[in-house]
């Protein structure tokens, strides 16, 4: 579990609720309209802008975001250049004994290929089909989070018009001017504050997630390729190593000592 999402998100509210507070009572800042206008608008947008499929998977996305088992590059070269090693020594086939021990889908079919004699470069070719298909997932995910980031502080612009309005219209009578004003300038804290502290930072962290898997992904398929093809182990950890930073090599080669 990824605890920084919620930790961000408690603590960034957390320090907006102190300075709330700093400065007088909470309840001014409790307008259920101005809740609405904005909270509504950019539910209300987003549903028009995407396919209800789309928004229906938005929560395994959320879930994505927060509880994510993060796929460490390290330990998919190590078992990478062990199973180099075992094929080297026993054969490719002996690798399907070995297919128990993991639980990654994409890793399982690589090497289920790679057992039933596939060529390397028909692999090569399945593989990245099934890594572009992750990423059109993924994509559409952040973008989600991106839309309703762009439509929160606009929902909380028309708020604000809207309590000028009804604040120019009710000039004539004072009691009305402060709930209008109250009305147009919380809409617009509201936006801001969804799309800064909620909606783009989980767009952000989405990418980033993708990013990784992706990149676990790519390790993978290289090193299950380079397996097939018959590469020496010392190749293939050569291989799958010029795919991340000296510092994570360097961590590998003190872990191996």
């Amino acid at each position: 579990m990824d605890i920084t999402t919620l930790a961000g998100i408690g603590a960034g509210m957390g320090l907006v609720l102190i300075a709330i507070l700093q400065g007088g009572g909470i309840a001014t800042f409790i307008n259920i309209p101005s809740l609405m206008i904005t909270v509504g608008g950019t539910i209300g947008a987003t549903l028009i802008n995407f396919p209800m499929p789309k928004i229906m998977g938005v929560m395994k996305v959320v879930r994505k975001a927060i509880f994510y088992k993060e796929s460490s590059p390290e330990k998919t070269i190590s078992t990478l250049v062990e199973f180099a090693r075992i094929a080297r020594r026993e054969g490719v086939l002996a690798l399907e004994e070995r297919l128990s021990g993991t639980d990654d889908p994409f890793f399982r079919k690589g090497v289920q290929l790679a057992v039933d004699g596939t060529p390397p470069e028909t692999i090569r070719e399945i593989l990245t089909i099934d890594l572009a298909s992750l990423q059109e997932r993924h994509k559409v995910g952040q973008s989600i989070f991106n839309a309703m980031g762009t439509y929160s502080p606009a929902f909380g612009m028309i708020g604000t018009l809207i309590g000028l309005i009804q604040m120019l219209r009710s000039l004539d009578d004072p009691s009305k001017i402060g709930q209008g004003m109250a009305t147009a300038l919380i809409t617009t804290f509201y936006g801001a504050l969804l799309a800064n502290l909620v909606f783009l930072p989980i767009a952000g962290k989405l990418k980033v997630r993708s990013e990784e898997e992706v990149l676990n992904k790519k390790l993978i398929m290289e090193g299950i390729v380079a397996i097939q093809s018959g590469d020496n182990p010392r190749v293939v950890e050569d291989k799958l190593n010029s795919f991340i930073s000296p510092g994570v090599r360097e961590k590998i080669k003190i872990e191996a000592k």
